[in-house]
């Protein structure tokens, strides 16, 4: 099996699951490759995302980890076994990897939940939105790598737009229903798409106002993705330096729980709806 020069973040995933289950067995690489019957080069390089996995030895790992969860095993065949070449293909070697790898954890996704404080969520924005984004960018983009990045962030939205939509739920903060990241006339549409997304019977979108009491989660942006078992849910939190993937179970319970928090103190989907109504008018 060829060895990859950059796995996915995907690809990634599957190798930190397997060493998780190797570790929880007590057993070493060493180990585990003398049960499987190949040397512990090949595990170390599983292990790494290097290199791929059969189904038959990946069930026979988990034999020998002792894991009975089945529907996790199979979820991480899945994972192995998957060949999928996506629509964010076409932008490899064009746009940083963590772009790509965002796209392919949408593509698998079974569910999204979004917490934004300053900007509305990427698959919520409108073109022109999403441009005055990129725009600020510092250093500046080239015209070229502006518009690919607006093409690519306007693509994503078959996540929620497409013919196979996810359910989808957002809380967003009035903040980022008011911050003017362009003008007046983009601002305005950006309301104008919130609201007619909100139709959507998959879409459900809240709205944290300014005036409530006692909130101080300002730092709650958030993206939670649902794998197709809890296991394999993913955070995934925007830093300076690009996008950060979060797995372990003990964080994944405390993002849901704080996802629930602010959900729990923002406006019922009709009262929200009002709220962006009233903001649109007000432009």
């Amino acid at each position: 099996m060829t060895t990859r020069r950059e796995p996915t973040a995907r690809q990634m995933r599957l190798a930190v699951e397997l060493r998780r289950l190797r570790d929880a067995a007590g057993l070493t690489a060493r180990e585990a490759a003398t049960l499987l019957g190949v040397s512990n080069v090949q595990i170390s390089q599983i292990e790494a995302g290097l290199t791929g996995v059969s189904e038959q030895r990946l069930r026979r790992l988990a034999s020998h980890y002792a894991c009975t969860d089945e529907g996790f095993i199979d979820a991480l065949v899945g994972m192995a076994t998957d060949r999928t070449r996506g629509w964010w293909e076409e932008y490899r070697g064009l746009l940083p990897t963590s772009f790509l790898d965002l796209s392919e954890l949408d593509h698998h996704a079974s569910f999204r939940r979004d917490v934004a404080i300053l900007f509305v969520p990427g698959p919520l924005q409108t073109e022109d939105y999403a441009r005055a984004i990129f725009s600020n960018r510092v250093p500046e983009l080239p015209h070229d790598a502006l518009e690919l990045r607006v093409r690519h962030r306007m693509a994503r939205r078959v996540i929620i737009e497409g013919p196979s939509p996810i359910p989808y739920e957002v809380v967003i903060h009035e903040a980022a229903l008011r911050i003017r990241v362009s003008d007046r006339a983009a601002s305005g549409a950006q309301l104008t798409r919130l609201l007619e997304l909100s139709e959507a019977d998959h879409i459900t979108v809240r709205v944290v106002p300014f005036d409530l009491d006692g909130f101080a989660r300002g730092g709650s942006t958030m993206t939670y993705v649902d794998g197709p078992v809890p296991k394999l849910d993913t955070v995934v939190r925007d830093v300076p330096q690009g996008s950060v993937f979060i797995h372990s179970e003990a964080q994944l319970g405390a993002f849901r729980t704080r996802f629930r928090r602010v959900e729990a103190v923002s406006l019922e989907p009709e009262r929200s709806r009002d709220f962006i109504h009233k903001l649109a008018k007000e432009l």
